[in-house]
């Protein structure tokens, strides 16, 4: 198991990073990388306990940051299975062992509110994005260096009309 010391911790709500780096990480990473070739990576706990796999990224597309992880627990080949929204600076990658690690225990994850894929919460309901990332004990991504809070989930305004702006 890898250890997460204070170097490796997040910077500027990103994920942290450990082990040997570009040495282990396949193309251009680890610091740079493609969304797509982290799904379905496996993430481990805290206290080293499999608790499921990389399904989605979310970005906060006004910021252009990665918000969230989408963790799918639990079920058989994707069946039965629960989604968990996962900050993503609670997340660890581990260039070595080619896995996330969750900085809490497999029981948070266990106990953990999920959702179905029918079923998605308000990712940008600034509430429930609050209440999960005390959760996980991590500070909020929307949060500035200075500790100033932006304001999500507010409507656009001024912007040039489009076929997304009107509801295609």
């Amino acid at each position: 198991m890898a250890q997460i010391d204070s170097t490796s911790a997040p910077q500027q709500g990103g994920a942290g990073i450990v082990g040997k780096g570009s040495a282990t990480a396949d193309g251009p990473g680890p610091h740079i990388m493609a969304a797509s070739t982290l799904d379905g990576n496996k993430v481990y706990s805290a206290d080293d306990v499999h608790v499921g796999s990389i399904k989605d990224i979310m970005l906060d597309v006004s910021t252009g940051r990665i918000a969230y992880a989408v963790l799918s627990s639990g079920g058989f080949l994707g069946m039965g299975d629960k989604l968990l929204a996962i900050p993503w600076n609670a997340l660890t990658l581990d260039t070595d062992r080619k896995v996330f690690i969750l900085g809490v225990s497999a029981d948070v994850v266990k106990q953990a509110e999920g959702f179905d894929k029918d079923r998605w919460p308000s990712f940008a309901d600034a509430g429930w994005a609050t209440e999960l990332h005390g959760r996980y004990g991590t500070e909020p991504y929307w949060h500035q260096r200075q500790g100033e809070q932006v304001v999500i989930d507010q409507p656009v305004v001024n912007a040039p009309r489009t076929g997304f702006s009107e509801g295609l």
